[in-house]
């Protein structure tokens, strides 16, 4: 019964097959539903741990060259969490987070945005996390 509801929310503990399954084994998590990413983001707003999300696109070609970006950086910043939101599965959340142009990535901690780098700009985005990491 629980895979059966985790499949309804749009999520599942099994790698995908297709090339999302490397960001699941590297640290990043993809949600693809929003009442999913909604429990999740739930369960974790009132951590002080950072979480950077990724709003991106499968058609994007910024998007796609971040990817292995950001799976080195959930390698390197454990204590940081790492989330990836296709905008077109989940328009209401990037609308939510006023995203018009991918890759944007947003940081958050307790649920507040804390800063934010829209486009594959790899060193900023570094950069900010390096400086919202510690609690």
């Amino acid at each position: 019964m629980g895979s059966f509801l985790s499949s309804l929310l749009g999520y599942s503990d099994s790698a995908p097959e297709d090339s999302s399954s490397s960001s699941q084994a590297s640290g990043v998590l993809a949600f693809h539903s929003s009442p999913r990413w909604q429990l999740h983001f739930n369960s974790i707003k009132e951590t002080p741990k950072l979480m950077v999300i990724d709003f991106s696109a499968s058609w994007c070609g910024p998007c796609k060259f971040m990817e292995p970006v950001l799976n080195d950086m959930a390698a390197s910043f454990t204590e940081v969490e790492f989330v990836k939101l296709d905008v077109d599965e989940l328009p209401d959340v990037a609308q939510e987070y006023g995203v018009q142009a991918m890759p944007t990535f947003v940081l958050l901690k307790k649920g507040k945005e804390l800063d934010r780098v829209v486009g594959a700009q790899k060193n900023d985005l570094e950069k900010k996390i390096q400086k919202h990491k510690t609690p």
